[in-house]
C-alpha cells in the first residue's frame, strides 16, 4: 500500500495525466510529452517574471503608506528579485536546443517552484489585505486575480503544476475572506470559486487535448523515424539526435559521445536459421541494448546488424566506457531462436565530442574506425577512437585508391605452390596465390589489401582477373595438372562469376576439371544459401571444389554432407603440431579416415619437413603442400619442375 502511494504522488506530481483520467502512457511518450510541456512553459515564464517584478512593484507603491509598508517593501524585493532571476535562467534555456526528454524530477521541480510562487502571492491577501486602503485592497485583489488567470495560462498544459500555484493564491483569499462578516466578501468569495474552478477545467480540458495531439504527433513521426522491424530509432532519427547534439555542444559547451554497435554473429544466425530467425534475433538484441540505456536515451538501428547511441551531457570518458561495457555484457546470456540457444558478440566503437570531432561526417568517421579496430580485436571489445586510428584509416583509404587501377597498370600478379601426389609420388597442380606489387610500397601482403578489395567490391573484377590469368597460364601446362584458385564469400555473391568462369576455361581451351575452386568454411558462413547453387552448378560444369583450412570453422561436418566438394583440405595449424600435441595427431588421422570414407580427396597443408611427409604417406593422405614440397614461385618458373627428375624428386 505505501509502495502504491508513493508511486501515485511522484507520477501526481510529475505531472502525469493518468491520475487525473486523461490519457495513459508509457515512460518514453510520457517524458516527451512532459518536453513540449515543459517548453511551453519556457515560452511563457519570460513573460510571466517580468509581469511578477511588475506586480510586485506596484503592490510595494499601493500599500506605501500602509502600516505593512515593511513587509510589503521586503516582500515585494524578494518576489521580484526571484522573478527576474527566474525569467534570465528561463530565458538562458530556451536559446539551448529543445530537449526530447524532460524526467520526473525535472517536472517535479517545476511543480515545487510553482507551489513556491504561488505561495508567495498567496501570502498577499491573507496578511496585506485586513491593514490596506480600500484603493490598496482593490489593487490587492486584482492583482492576484491577475496572477490566478496567468498562472492558469503559463501552466495550462500541466494540471498539477497550475493547482499547486493557484491553491495558495485561493487559499490566501479564502483566510481574507473569512476574516470579514460582510456579505459584499461573501459574495466574492463565491465568486472566487467559481471563477477558479472554470480556469481549472479550462486548464484540464487543455491539457488533455494537448497531450492526446502531442501523443498523434509522436505517433506520426515514429513512421518516419522509426525502424519497423526493432522499434527502435532509425538512421533519420539518429541523425536528427547527431545534430542536436551537436547544437548543444555549440551552445552551452555539452560534451556527448557516440558509441557504434556491431553485431558479430548475426550473419551466422541469419545464415543457419533464415531471415525470420535474423529478425527475431535483431528483436531480441535491441531489447537488451535500450535496457543497457538511461531512460532519455534511445539506441538506433541505423543498418543491418549495426547500431548506434547519442550519450548526451557526458561528464568522463568513463561513463561512455561504461555504456558500452553493459552494451557487451548484455550478450553473456544466450539468445532463444526457434527453440535453439544462440550465443551472440558485439564490437564497439567510441567517439567522444568535441575531441574527435563536432561535424556528424567526421564523428561518423571516427566511430566507424574506432569500430573496425574493435573487430579486428576480437567479438566483445570496446575501443576509443584514437589518432593513430585516423593515420591508419587514411593509409587505408590511400592503399583502397592505389588498389583500384592496380589491375589495369598490370601491378597484380600470380604466383603458384605445388600439390604433390603421395601415391604417385608427382606434382599433379598447383594453387594460385595473388600478390601485388605496389610502385611505392614495394609487396604487399594479400592479407593487407583482400579485405579492401572485399569490403569496396574491387574483388569482383579482381577475382575475374586472376581466374582469367590463372586458365591462361594452365593453358601452357600439362594436361594431368590442375590449377586451384582462392574464391571470396563476396565473389560467391556476384550472379555473374558463373559466366566468367565458363568463359575464362573456353577462351584458354582447357577442360573444366583442370579448374578447382577453393573456398573457406567463414565463407560458407556469410554466404551459405547462395553457395549451395553455385557449387553445384560448378561440379555440373565439371570443375572441382576443394574445401579450405578444414577444421578452423562451425559446423564443418554439416557441410561435408550437404555441399558438393571433390577435396578438403586440412589446416597447416594441425599439421604443423600434429607430430607434438597428440590431439592434433588425432585429428589429422580422423579427417584423412572421414575423406576416404566419404571419397572426397585431402590436401595437408603447411608441410614444412620430412618426419612430417613420411607421416602422412602413412596414414593415407592423398595430397601434400607447403615449403618442402616448393615454395610459391612465378609462372615461367613452373616448367622447370615438370621435367621427370623433378616430379619424381618425392619418391619414397
Amino acid at each position: 500500500m505505501r509502495t502504491q502511494l508513493t508511486s501515485y504522488f511522484a507520477r501526481l506530481f510529475a505531472g502525469e495525466l493518468s491520475v487525473f483520467g486523461g490519457p495513459a502512457t508509457d515512460e518514453a511518450v510520457a517524458g516527451h510529452i512532459r518536453a513540449e510541456q515543459m517548453s511551453l512553459v519556457l515560452g511563457y515564464s519570460v513573460g510571466i517574471m517580468l509581469a511578477n517584478a511588475c506586480n510586485a512593484t506596484v503592490l510595494a507603491v499601493a500599500l506605501w503608506y500602509s502600516p505593512d509598508r515593511k513587509f510589503v517593501f521586503a516582500w515585494a524585493i524578494v518576489v521580484a528579485t526571484g522573478a527576474i532571476a527566474f525569467g534570465l535562467q528561463s530565458h538562458r534555456s530556451r536559446r539551448i536546443i529543445k530537449p526530447q526528454f524532460v524526467s520526473r524530477r525535472a517536472m517535479q521541480r517545476l511543480v515545487r517552484n510553482a507551489f513556491l510562487l504561488g505561495a508567495a502571492w498567496g501570502v498577499v491577501p491573507a496578511a496585506f489585505f485586513a491593514n490596506a486602503s480600500s484603493g490598496g485592497q482593490l489593487v490587492i485583489t486584482c492583482l492576484c486575480s491577475g496572477m490566478l488567470a496567468g498562472g492558469a495560462l503559463a501552466f495550462a498544459t500541466i494540471p498539477i503544476a497550475a493547482i499547486a500555484f493557484t491553491a495558495p493564491i485561493f487559499l490566501g483569499i479564502a483566510i481574507c475572506l473569512g476574516r470579514s462578516g460582510d456579505l459584499a466578501f461573501l459574495l466574492i468569495a463565491f465568486l472566487v470559486v467559481v471563477y477558479g474552478a472554470v480556469l481549472l477545467r479550462g486548464v484540464f480540458i487543455n491539457s488533455f487535448s494537448f497531450a492526446r495531439r502531442v501523443m498523434r504527433q509522436i505517433e506520426a513521426e515514429r513512421t518516419v523515424r522509426q525502424d519497423p522491424l526493432t522499434r527502435l530509432p532509425n538512421r533519420f532519427a539518429f541523425n536528427e539526435t547527431l545534430e542536436a547534439a551537436l547544437r548543444r555542444l555549440a551552445l552551452s559547451g555539452e560534451e556527448f559521445a557516440v558509441l557504434l554497435l556491431d553485431l558479430d554473429r548475426f550473419k551466422e544466425v541469419n545464415d543457419r536459421f533464415g531471415h525470420p530467425a535474423g529478425d527475431a534475433f535483431l528483436v531480441q538484441v535491441a531489447s537488451r541494448l535500450q535496457r543497457c540505456t538511461r531512460a532519455a536515451e534511445h539506441v538506433a538501428r541505423i543498418g543491418g546488424d549495426e547500431f548506434a547511441l547519442v550519450m548526451s551531457n557526458l561528464t568522463r570518458p568513463e561513463e561512455a566506457l561504461d555504456m558500452a561495457e553493459r552494451f557487451v555484457a548484455s550478450f553473456t546470456e544466450p539468445f532463444l531462436i526457434e527453440g535453439c540457444e544462440i550465443l551472440g558478440a558485439t564490437s564497439v566503437g567510441i567517439v567522444l565530442a568535441p575531441r574527435d570531432g563536432n561535424a556528424p561526417l567526421d564523428i561518423m568517421k571516427n566511430a566507424d574506425t574506432a569500430l573496425y579496430r574493435a573487430k579486428k580485436a576480437g567479438p566483445g571489445t570496446v575501443c576509443f577512437f584514437e589518432v593513430s586510428d585516423d593515420k591508419a584509416s587514411r593509409d587505408r583509404k590511400a592503399l583502397q585508391s592505389d588498389l583500384e587501377g592496380a589491375t589495369a597498370r598490370g601491378e597484380l600478379f600470380l604466383v603458384y605452390q605445388p600439390f604433390l601426389d603421395l601415391d604417385e609420388n608427382r606434382i599433379t597442380g598447383f594453387e594460385a596465390l595473388l600478390r601485388w606489387q605496389h610502385p611505392q610500397r614495394g609487396l604487399v601482403p594479400p592479407s593487407e589489401f583482400i579485405p579492401i578489395a572485399e569490403e569496396t567490391g574491387l574483388i569482383h573484377e579482381i577475382g575475374e582477373w586472376v581466374i582469367r590469368r590463372a586458365c591462361a597460364t594452365l593453358a601452357d601446362w600439362p594436361g594431368d595438372i590442375r590449377i586451384a584458385v582462392n574464391f571470396s564469400a563476396s565473389q560467391f555473391h556476384n550472379t555473374g562469376i558463373l559466366q566468367t568462369i565458363v568463359q575464362a576455361l573456353a577462351d584458354a581451351k582447357i577442360a573444366p576439371n583442370r579448374l578447382e575452386i577453393e573456398i573457406t568454411e567463414s565463407m560458407l558462413l556469410s554466404k551459405y544459401g547462395s553457395a549451395v547453387s553455385i557449387l553445384n552448378s560448378l561440379l555440373q560444369l565439371g570443375v572441382t571444389v576443394a574445401l579450405d583450412d578444414f577444421g578452423t570453422g562451425f559446423s564443418s561436418l554439416t557441410y561435408l554432407r550437404k555441399l558438393p566438394f571433390s577435396r578438403i583440405k586440412i589446416d597447416q595449424s594441425f599439421i604443423r603440431d600434429m607430430l607434438i600435441h597428440p590431439d592434433c595427431t588425432a585429428i589429422v588421422k580422423s579427417v584423412i579416415s572421414l575423406a576416404r570414407d566419404l571419397r572426397i580427396g585431402v590436401v595437408a597443408e603447411g608441410v614444412e619437413t620430412a618426419d612430417q611427409l613420411e607421416y602422412l604417406r602413412q596414414t593415407q593422405c592423398d595430397e601434400v603442400q607447403g615449403y618442402l614440397i616448393g615454395r610459391p614461385v612465378a609462372a615461367d618458373q613452373v616448367l622447370a619442375l615438370f621435367d621427370k627428375k623433378h616430379r619424381a624428386i618425392y619418391a619414397a
